[in-house]
């Protein structure tokens, strides 16, 4: 077990990251329970409610064991609860993680989650020194690569058949992003 995390807060120009709250709940429910926002994930939709209370207590645990952290992503012109992303795995031997996210669909293809994973990598390389992050994604989901490669990803291979989700099954694009190849981050502004 490495050393406990802090979930930072993070602002861009029309962003707020910050850690996850119990109030969060319903707003996880209603993303985690939408068929459409979720047919490319490795596990099908949820159905009960108290998925939400065990998605909060992971991301509690993800920090208290340093292994990541998991922001709550809200739309800074009306505090709107837009999605989340993600940085798991962390490895401070390898200077690597894990990048995931997760939004509303009704918030697609308007750039927020380029400009959240923006933030969120930003924040990262600078705090915890990485040196590679990856990423993987449902070959299905172009939007998904096509946010991956906004960042500078470069897609490294395919892993065939890699999941079967309620019989489906899919491949899974691998991406990677190193520090050296990383376009120019800027620094979130922390929130005051």
């Amino acid at each position: 077990m490495t050393a406990p995390l802090t979930t930072p807060s993070l602002r861009t120009d029309r962003l707020r990251l910050r850690a996850f709250e119990d109030t969060d709940a319903d707003d996880l429910f209603a993303l985690h329970s939408n068929a459409h926002a979720m047919r490319y994930w490795d596990s099908p939709p949820w159905t009960e409610r108290s998925r939400s209370a065990r998605f909060l207590a992971t991301c509690r645990r993800m920090e208290q064991e340093g292994a990541g952290i998991r922001l709550a992503v809200d739309r800074a012109s009306d505090g709107a609860f837009i999605g989340w992303c993600t940085l798991t795995d962390w490895n401070p031997v390898f200077r690597s993680a894990s990048l995931g996210y997760c939004y509303h669909e009704a918030t697609w293809g308007r750039g927020y989650a380029t400009e959240a994973a923006r933030a969120l990598l930003g924040w990262a390389f600078a705090t915890l020194d990485l040196n590679r992050v990856q990423a993987e994604v449902d070959t299905r989901n172009a939007g998904s690569a096509r946010v991956l490669e906004k960042l500078g990803f470069v897609r490294e291979g395919t892993l065939r058949e890699d999941c079967v989700v309620n019989g489906d099954v899919s491949d899974t694009w691998v991406y990677g992003l190193l520090r050296r190849e990383a376009q120019p981050l800027s620094a979130p502004l922390p929130i005051r």
